[in-house]
């Protein structure tokens, strides 16, 4: 038999205010180097760089190296999830700018959570989907059918998955901004994926928020019938 999980190692892992502001800066999906990541907690390099063991050994963090250079990312998925988690269930912290009431705003319109599209964008397009009769909730998932395969597949969305990857295909997803689910798994990775190839979204400098493009607008609305 399998010990339990430990689920007050992970807790005092993610609840120190340096190590969870370095967590959220990698729930964009990106891998960042140690330098950055240092910049984004506020706190210096060797301060960073204990942090960062830590969070590698609880197996929370991966660390990559290129040359000289070593890189960040989540470790999975699953974190990334979990993160989104204690966002909707934490309380707000007070907006102490224009600045910051400025990002939050671009926050909660639209942002990648962890790798697919979340905020009023992320669960607007899910809804649509579901609307239309492309995608059907099955208790906590979602089931693609014939017609939701098709049309995807016709807006060159990658639906292919590895036969080893133990990820969900499409995964409700709650969004701690709009309280309501968007789509994740590797379904929703890849329709993000194609959503940034085709330009109709950007991501904006310094931070998980993504721009909504002209073509964007367009392609949601011709493709899905989604006014924003």
């Amino acid at each position: 038999m399998g010990s339990s999980p430990n689920i007050v190692e992970v807790a005092s892992l993610i609840g120190e205010p340096s190590r969870v502001a370095m967590l959220l800066s990698l729930l964009s999906g990106k891998s960042l180097p140690a330098s950055e990541l240092a910049r984004s907690a506020r706190i210096t390099p060797q301060t960073a760089s204990s942090h960062l063991s830590k969070l590698v050994e609880g197996r929370l963090l991966i660390c990559e190296s290129y040359g000289r250079h070593r890189y960040y990312r989540l470790s999975s998925p699953e974190v990334g999830h979990a993160l989104e988690a204690l966002h909707a269930i934490a309380s707000p912290k007070p907006v102490r700018s224009l600045r910051e009431s400025d990002q939050l705003r671009a926050m909660r319109f639209a942002r990648t959570c962890y790798d697919h599209l979340a905020g009023e964008i992320g669960v607007a397009l899910t809804d649509r989907l579901l609307e239309l009769g492309l995608l059907v909730e099955s208790g906590k998932e979602y089931v693609l059918n014939a017609a939701g395969k098709k049309k995807l597949l016709g807006l060159g969305v990658d639906l292919e998955r590895s036969p080893k990857s133990r990820r969900s295909f499409a995964r409700q997803c709650l969004d701690w901004s709009e309280r309501r689910h968007h789509l994740a798994g590797s379904l929703g990775a890849s329709l993000t994926r194609r959503l940034f190839e085709l330009g109709w979204i950007e991501r904006l400098p310094d931070g998980r928020a993504v721009h909504l493009t002209q073509a964007g607008i367009k392609g949601l609305a011709d493709e899905f019938g989604l006014l924003v």
